[in-house]
């Protein structure tokens, strides 16, 4: 597995202290995107939290995330939660180590109160001392809330005194892209009140060795949901409800839960799902890879958007226009860009593989973020999308009408069909995954083919060849 240290350096420890008009929590940044460029230490917001401990104990919880392993557990180096500045929210993301559970913590503004709110995206420093701190705050104590540097700190002081490097696997990378694009498939599912919702998510396993009893579904029934043995229309996929140990912090402050999937048929198979704990002014979001041992970095969602010179082209247009907008709005890109819809949603899934963009649920909308890594390696080291180059480079894809023939590394010939816009292939991978993991490598490279895709030694021609 290819992976590569994350170095973050920041001015000093984030804290929490105490001085006589109430409590001041200062997250200190690393180095972050802004629209002014990249910033050593940039400075996103300076004023009170409306709720501060239940902000307090979302944070929390995006930060148990951040440290776990729900799968396979083991001990490991903790990835710091990253924040975004949108201009009239602050969002907070994370990311477990077993690639299977991604959590957000907005905080909207009426959570908010006080300075201006900045744009731009930075890792944001969460350390032990400081999560035990948080764990005690009370109910009355005011809360000041720092996002960056002091301003006097952003001029006088020299260098970072702090920095931590921890391993950055590349299917971490891809599957934080690939749980963008699933959540964007998403619709919503059930809502419950504040009491069903404790009384629900109180009743999941938290022990126990993660998925071991397969995945499990449920299906609003009144104001609450009931289990059920498979998935029925309307059924919403609980691969692991374990995973959703993190809500437990704030389930005290919730005032509601909701619930998003994609739709499902009978007997389908199990799905990613997203839980949204409600809180004043905030929103607390797990989404939960299909199951406990498949990380989201190899669904396969957002091959066919890398797999595409147009969608190359047109998303570094759209990345132009999106001026980290909180809620962006297809229609006025489209407009903006001269492109159509269908090739500007086609660009910002390529944004998002890139971490350039997310997607929010609550919203059914994208928003502009910039990843603080090496995000570009997630199309470099696409073990599927470079083996598909590999074979149109090589010549191996041939096409006859709704048929295409891909002569594998191996030697064996595999025959991908095309029915109504949907390909299916011979290949083992094909028959495990029915196209449930996105296409395999053979059929994305007669995708290739066939639209005239350069495999990085020409534009292929429909014989296979290139020129």
């Amino acid at each position: 597995m290819t992976r590569s240290l994350q170095a973050v350096a920041y001015r000093r420890p984030s804290v929490l202290e105490s001085s006589a008009g109430g409590r001041c929590l200062g997250l200190e940044t690393s180095q972050g995107a802004t629209p002014a460029g990249a910033v050593d230490h940039p400075r996103f917001f300076a004023g009170f939290l409306t709720s501060p401990q239940q902000a307090s104990a979302a944070l929390l919880a995006v930060a148990d995330v951040a440290a776990a392993r729900y799968y396979q557990p083991q001990s490991r180096a903790s990835l710091d939660p990253v924040v975004t500045g949108n201009g009239d929210r602050l969002r907070f993301e994370s990311f477990s180590g077993c690639g299977g559970v991604y959590a957000r913590f907005d905080v909207l503004e009426a959570g908010l109160d006080g300075g201006a709110i900045g744009h731009g995206t930075t890792n944001v420093d969460v350390n032990d001392p400081l999560r035990e701190a948080l764990s005690r705050i009370g109910v009355d104590d005011p809360l000041h809330l720092r996002v960056g540097p002091e301003e006097l700190a952003v001029t006088t002081l020299d260098g970072p005194v702090v920095e931590k490097k921890v391993p950055l696997p590349d299917r971490w990378l891809r599957g934080f892209a690939e749980a963008q694009v699933i959540a964007a498939g998403f619709d919503l599912r059930a809502e419950l009140d504040a009491g069903e919702a404790v009384r629900f998510l109180r009743s999941l396993p938290r022990g126990g060795r993660t998925g071991a009893a397969g995945p499990r579904w449920v299906v609003p029934s009144g104001r609450t949901l009931r289990p059920t043995t498979r998935a029925v229309p309307g059924a919403v996929c609980l691969p692991g409800p374990e995973r959703l140990v993190a809500l437990q912090r704030v389930l005290r402050h919730a005032t509601a839960l909701r619930v998003y999937g994609p739709p499902v048929a009978s007997g389908a198979a199990a799905t990613a799902s997203a839980w949204e704990v409600l809180l004043p002014g905030m929103r607390l979001t797990l989404t939960l890879s299909p199951d406990a041992a498949r990380g989201f970095s190899g669904e396969g969602g957002v091959l066919d958007a890398l797999a595409t010179d147009e969608a190359a082209a047109d998303a570094e247009l759209i990345s132009v226009l999106l001026g980290w907008e909180p809620r962006i709005d297809i229609a006025d890109l489209a407009a903006d860009s001269g492109l159509t819809a269908q090739r500007v949603r086609a660009a910002l899934v390529r944004l998002g593989t890139s971490g350039r963009v997310g997607y929010d649920t609550a919203e059914a909308a994208y928003f502009h973020r910039e990843l603080p890594y090496d995000a570009e390696r997630v199309e470099r080291h696409n073990p599927r999308l470079r083996s598909a180059r590999a074979l149109v480079a090589g010549g191996a894809v041939a096409l006859d009408g709704a048929i295409g023939t891909v002569r594998a590394e191996d030697g064996h010939v595999h025959r991908v069909r095309d029915e109504a816009g949907v390909l299916s292939c011979s290949c083992l991978w094909w028959a495990k995954y029915r196209g449930g993991r996105g296409p395999c490598k053979h059929a994305l490279a007669v995708r290739m083919v066939r639209r005239g895709t350069s495999a990085g030694q020409g534009t292929v021609r429909n014989d296979g060849g290139t020129r």
